[in-house]
């Protein structure tokens, strides 16, 4: 009873300090991302802007993950939260001196981006060394509940920061909550980590044999192989949003708070199902479902009429719209970590790293020019649609060949 309180209580401080550091990471870039929007007013400019903070990801995740497998987790952890508040915090003192350009937020998105990809495979291959596995379902969701809440109060936070005061003040809550998150994982004591030799080999090989564990499970490889196809038009959605809100509808920043707040809404309603009440046995499965349901919901989005009415429905769309990305994450990570041996679990959680990092930037170059022609909405609608054909796809092809395989004699 003793040691079941200890492993929880650990979790939650962890849990907690990441939560609270989500806080201030989605207030600040909220309020970066709508300064931009008002600034430019251009689907291009923002996904510029999305290209240059993923776009570290693409070339760092692979480091990141095998720094994950072969080097103390938490060390690697805090130094990257530190390094993005310390990079908010220079970034704050230079705009409360100085009238910077609009191009230096994508020097901080990038510094932002390059820190985050060392964070969470390092976060994420530490949560299996602190909890038993058969309460990884549940406390994945009560992750992505507490990582929600802050997505869903962050951006409220910094729509009233950045209507009350200037950039450089909104950016010290990236700073505090950077220092708390620090100061959680350096007070749990994290198990140690039994080292093989596969941590000897070079970095080229260890980055084969993470590719080689989605190869050699094929029910991950079908769900990996959907998300990565459906990212590619996802993932630009999230640099679009501002301007569903402020130039689609033509409403102002708060109403743009309330789409984010929406989304978290339907996040941590999932959350608190997986968390509580929902077991769940065929993971893999229930992954496919919530990624349709990205698809339908995306597609919803993009056919609402641009009247005032319309943003309601939208906002509701978009409650959806979180909850069916839980309903697709939380299964997933929690599979991966029950069936990955542990040393090699940072360079599994750096391919998914890698495909956002990815998709994101490729989405973004061949979307950009689309939303800027025809209207970010009709990016949504064609994301949908594509979203529902290729997730139909890959599952039919998936139960296809599961029943293939229960006939084997």
């Amino acid at each position: 009873m003793e040691k079941a309180q200890k492993w929880k209580s650990q979790f939650m401080v962890v849990a907690l300090g990441q939560a609270v550091s989500m806080l201030g990471s989605h207030g600040v870039q909220f309020a970066l991302i709508w300064w931009l929007a008002e600034k430019t007013s251009s689907p291009l400019m923002l996904g510029i802007s999305g290209l240059v903070a993923y776009l570290p990801m693409t070339v760092f995740s692979p480091l990141a993950g095998i720094a994950a497998d072969r080097y103390n987790r938490k060390f690697i952890s805090v130094f990257s939260d530190m390094a993005m508040g310390t990079a908010a915090l220079i970034y704050a003192v230079l705009l409360f001196f100085f009238d910077l350009p609009v191009w230096t937020v994508l020097v901080m998105l990038c510094v932002r981006g390059i820190g985050s990809t060392f964070q969470q495979p390092a976060i994420q291959s530490i949560i299996p060394q602190l909890v038993p596995k058969d309460q990884l379902v549940k406390t994945n969701g009560w992750m992505q509940l507490l990582n929600s809440g802050s997505f869903l109060l962050g951006p409220v936070i910094g729509a009233s920061l950045y209507a009350i005061f200037p950039m450089s003040v909104v950016l010290m809550s990236d700073v505090a909550g950077a220092i708390l998150a620090s100061i959680a994982l350096t007070v749990v004591k994290i198990p140690k980590l039994e080292k093989t030799e596969q941590e000897e080999q070079h970095f080229t090989a260890e980055i084969k044999e993470g590719l080689q564990i989605f190869k050699e499970d094929k029910k991950l490889l079908h769900i990996v192989t959907a998300e990565a196809l459906c990212m590619f038009f996802y993932a630009p959605l999230s640099s679009f949003y501002p301007l569903m809100t402020s130039d689609y509808f033509q409403l102002s920043a708060m109403y743009g708070s309330a789409v984010e707040l929406s989304f978290a809404i339907g996040m941590m309603g999932s959350s608190l199902l997986f968390s509580s009440v929902l077991k769940i046995s065929r993971k893999i499965r229930v992954s496919f479902i919530g990624l349709l349901g990205m698809g339908v919901m995306s597609l919803i989005c993009g056919i609402i009429p641009p009247a005032p009415v319309g943003w309601f429905f939208f906002a509701g769309s978009c409650i959806f719209l979180g909850a069916f990305g839980n309903v697709h994450t939380i299964p997933l990570t929690a599979y991966m970590q029950e069936t990955i041996s542990p040393d090699k679990m940072g360079r599994a959680f750096s391919v998914l790293t890698l495909i956002s990092s990815v998709t994101m930037p490729v989405g973004l170059l061949f979307s950009s020019p689309i939303a800027e022609k025809v209207g970010v909405n009709v990016w949504f609608f064609i994301s949908g649609l594509c979203m529902i054909v290729l997730t139909a796809g890959v599952s039919l092809r998936y139960a296809a060949e599961c029943r293939n395989r229960t006939r084997l004699p």
